[in-house]
């Protein structure tokens, strides 16, 4: 099978690793820059454990020379991805799958739901992506896994390593079954889900508040939490978001103190956007709370809370250059 990375960071790096030094799959990244410059001179490089994985990596700028794959997981942070839709679309033959490991509401989520066939402008402006990648090619993914970037080319694997995959549509098909085979013989924690979709509604539940919150606040987790107000807000927003749920068949039955007291386990946690923040890098504010949003506006569910959170982490994001101005 031949398996293209696209998006060499801190969770591509560590899935590309992991496949690379399994040796099952002819595994491929598309790189750019310094990180491009690392992986020709030392390959594929990961410090789980206490020891560093290794493996020769093919590893190239252009689409071309990588040529069609068989699978292609895109681990790109939102706001890049609609620039790399193109090249991506380069990757994809008549039978390719595509792994989208990433953070949030995908493109493709509203399909088939009582959101309709119309894209969320929120994550897919214009709807250019489901053109580029249609949903027919796509099998949804969601991490369960923490690592981060070091120097280029380094990632440093912190904990967990879940992966959920499924059908979009829904239900089973044998090339989720391989797929997950293929994760699994490289060490990953593989579940096959007949409902994705729920799958990824239920993580984003939790990820909907922790990630803005800490960004803004620069707090970890743990300070969130111990905050009785704090605490309340993100309960609200998230009984907000289960409303939302309830409309696109993902009802979640869990309630938010629940959701805290599992959330509490990870101690002082840093969240993936008060990294980035730290970082200084653009947050994925769109795809964690803007894309809820705007559901909450298509299905006429009110969002009080949902709005406040985005309206402060926007401008949080706005005032140190990490989200974009508003357009005029």
């Amino acid at each position: 099978m031949k398996v293209a990375i696209v998006g060499v960071g801190a969770i591509g790096g560590f899935i590309g690793a992991r496949l690379a030094a399994a040796g099952q799959c002819d595994v491929s990244a598309l790189a750019q820059g310094a990180t491009l410059a690392a992986m020709r001179e030392h390959g594929w490089r990961l410090h789980q454990g206490g020891q560093l994985l290794q493996a020769p990596a093919r590893v190239s700028d252009t689409a071309a020379e990588l040529g069609r794959q068989d699978l292609v997981i895109v681990a790109l942070k939102g706001p890049v991805l609609p620039q790399l839709a193109p090249t991506i679309a380069e990757l994809i033959g008549p039978d390719t799958v595509v792994l989208p490991a990433m953070n949030g509401v995908p493109w493709w989520f509203g399909m088939g739901t009582a959101l309709g066939d119309a894209p969320l402008q929120s994550v897919d402006p214009g709807g250019k992506l489901a053109r580029r990648i249609p949903l027919p090619h796509v099998l949804g993914c969601v991490v369960h896994a923490s690592s981060s970037r070091g120097a280029p080319g380094i990632v440093n694997h912190i904990m967990g390593q879940g992966l959920i995959l499924g059908e979009a549509a829904g239900g089973e098909s044998a090339r989720a079954t391989r797929v997950g085979a293929l994760l699994s013989g490289a060490g990953f924690d593989v579940t096959v889900s007949p409902n994705v979709r729920y799958d990824i509604w239920f993580k984003l539940w939790g990820n909907l508040t922790m990630n803005p919150v800490s960004a803004i606040t620069g707090a970890t987790i743990d300070r969130l939490l111990a905050d009785p107000l704090v605490r309340e807000f993100c309960s609200s927003a998230m009984r907000e978001a289960a409303a939302i749920g309830r409309h696109i068949g993902c009802n979640i039955t869990q309630n938010p103190e629940d959701r805290h007291a599992v959330t509490a386990r990870l101690g002082a946690f840093k969240t993936s956007m008060l990294q980035d923040a730290e970082a200084g890098r653009d947050i994925e504010l769109d795809s964690i709370v803007t894309a809820v949003h705007e559901m909450g506006q298509r299905l006429n569910v009110p969002t009080p809370h949902i709005n406040a959170l985005l309206g402060l982490a926007r401008l949080f994001g706005r005032t140190h250059h990490l989200y974009p101005e508003a357009q005029p």
